[in-house]
């Protein structure tokens, strides 16, 4: 069973930046593939960005390519999303998963374990 607690949402100016942190509980989140992935209202779930278990491989969705950057610390149990040139469409709640097999998944029922959700607002 792994726990995930995601921080760092906010409301943000466009073209802005934040910094969105997923930190899970356990020892064994080096085995795990990490992903984020975002709803707004009335939408589907949508890929955001994943990586595999040692960060060699990495995905993102075509609308965050070039804005935004994921990344794991492994010592800290911590994968974290840098967001950059945010824009309106940008937000939604942010969700990080956890897949058990190390993989960098790129759809949601690949994820066996999720976090609460982080809201980000990104204003005009």
């Amino acid at each position: 069973q792994v726990q995930l607690v995601e921080s760092g949402g906010g409301l943000v100016q466009a073209g802005g930046s934040l910094r969105l942190s997923c930190v899970a509980s356990g020892r064994t989140f080096s085995t795990y593939g990490m992903g984020w992935f975002r709803q707004a209202p009335g939408k589907e779930r949508e890929f955001v960005a994943s990586l595999s278990r040692n960060g060699f491989w990495i995905n993102y969705g075509d609308s965050v390519k070039g804005r935004f950057t994921i990344s794991r610390d492994n010592a800290k149990n911590t994968v974290y999303l840098q967001m950059n040139s945010l824009k309106s469409e940008d937000t939604a709640v942010y969700y990080c998963g956890a897949q058990k097999d190390g993989l960098a998944s790129t759809r949601p029922d690949e994820y066996a374990y999720w976090g609460q959700g982080t809201q980000v607002t990104v204003s005009t």
